[in-house]
């Protein structure tokens, strides 16, 4: 077993440079060379394609790192008129938007921010398409294909009775004339095959209104920079579909893959406290405001040095959110040593679907934000305090 931690701690070495002791914690930190090396992928598979990748801000939308990003890949993709303000001022482009549903009093600062904006319902499109086409807006419907992929309920947008995109039942007469892409989204972290099913399953109900649009927008949840996905599968899938219908633009618009295996949740023991005999070491961060996925998927974060798991002869702890909510605890880790109050915890891939999604529960205040850049340095991005939960509540 030492042997199984001598191996974890020369390879954490040999393939990281960032020196923790440097961090302030608590701290998210993103690390610039893992970035541009997701971003490479993504760019290499748009052009091998030849589709549009673009940025889903749901799912990653630290924007101190835009200028990095936009290298790479030319606008994103907004669920929200925050989202959409965000593109325009950090991408200088107008952002594809679509929405679950739009309030009337934002419609028109919307669409100032878009080249495409996607409706939800049949309603939303009646209600705003004059506005839309006022303003030289391509406009698109969400459909649901009613195909699972997703096991996770939570997840999942084509589960039955899905409030999310219209199925195949709703378009017995045609497209409106108005109408000039559709778009899905029915994947999470899926691999290349789930993704040529979703798009077999699209292609199936919808193919036959192919012929009157400009645009299709295969959505998010290709997890494209993931390792082992097989990438020239993924190419080839789109590149035949491209083949079918050459007059159409291909967009998909990931958000967790731009930011995968990315970056780093820094955090401390504050304390150790014993129960049974079940020892927990409570950190200066919490699952439920920092790491919410961890508990609503759910799943278990690798932690550095440790694993995930009990082990017989090893330190075992559960590691305790800060929070009150009982809840807000991981199941044990095994580490080689005992742990101490002032000892670093590190939470992996804690960049994606992660810091879009905090909150400050309990008045705890959030993590800073920060980069390991390409040459070994620590950039802060901000920091938060008191006046920043109270503002929140004001």
């Amino acid at each position: 077993m030492r042997c199984f931690f001598a191996k974890l701690f020369l390879w954490i070495h040999k393939t990281m440079a960032i020196d923790f002791s440097c961090v302030p914690n608590p701290c998210y930190v993103i690390e610039e060379a893992r970035l541009r090396q997701n971003l490479e992928t993504i760019s290499y598979v748009a052009k091998s394609a030849g589709v549009e990748i673009i940025l889903a801000l749901k799912g990653f939308a630290l924007w101190k790192t835009f200028p990095i990003v936009r290298q790479y890949v030319r606008t994103a993709t907004a669920s929200s008129l925050n989202e959409a303000r965000l593109c325009v001022e950090t991408f200088g482009e107008k952002a594809h938007i679509y929405c679950v549903a739009i309030d009337d009093r934002d419609i028109d600062a919307l669409l100032d921010c878009a080249s495409h904006i996607t409706f939800n319902s049949f309603s939303q499109f009646e209600r705003f398409k004059h506005k839309a086409r006022a303003k030289g807006v391509s406009i698109g419907l969400r459909v649901n294909p009613e195909h699972r992929e997703v096991q996770t309920d939570l997840y999942n947008p084509c589960s039955p009775y899905s409030r999310l995109g219209l199925t195949a039942e709703h378009f017995q007469n045609g497209l409106p004339s108005e109408i000039e892409g559709l778009h899905l989204h029915g994947l999470c972290e899926n691999d290349s095959f789930a993704s040529e099913r979703m798009l077999n399953a699209f292609e199936e109900k919808f193919g036959k209104l192919f012929s009157q649009l400009r645009w299709v927008n295969l959505g998010g949840g290709h997890l494209i920079t993931r390792k082992g996905y097989d990438t020239a599968h993924f190419i080839s899938v789109l590149k035949a579909f491209k083949a079918r219908y050459p007059h159409l633009q291909v967009i998909l618009e990931p958000g967790g893959a731009f930011a995968w295996q990315t970056g780093y949740l820094v955090s401390k023991v504050l304390d150790i406290v014993e129960n049974r005999g079940v020892k927990t070491a409570i950190v200066n961060v919490s699952f439920t405001d920092h790491m919410p996925d961890c508990l609503e998927m759910p799943y278990k974060p690798s932690i550095l040095g440790a694993i995930p798991e009990y082990r017989k002869g090893l330190c075992n702890y559960r590691i305790g959110g800060l929070s009150c909510l009982a809840g807000d605890f991981m199941t044990e880790y095994a580490f080689e040593k005992p742990l101490q109050v002032g000892d670093l915890i590190v939470f992996e891939d804690m960049i994606h679907y992660t810091i879009v999604k905090t909150t400050m529960f309990n008045g705890i205040s959030h993590p800073a934000l920060g980069m390991w850049t390409a040459d070994n340095q620590f950039t802060l991005f901000r920091s938060f305090d008191y006046e920043d939960y109270k503002n929140r509540m004001s």
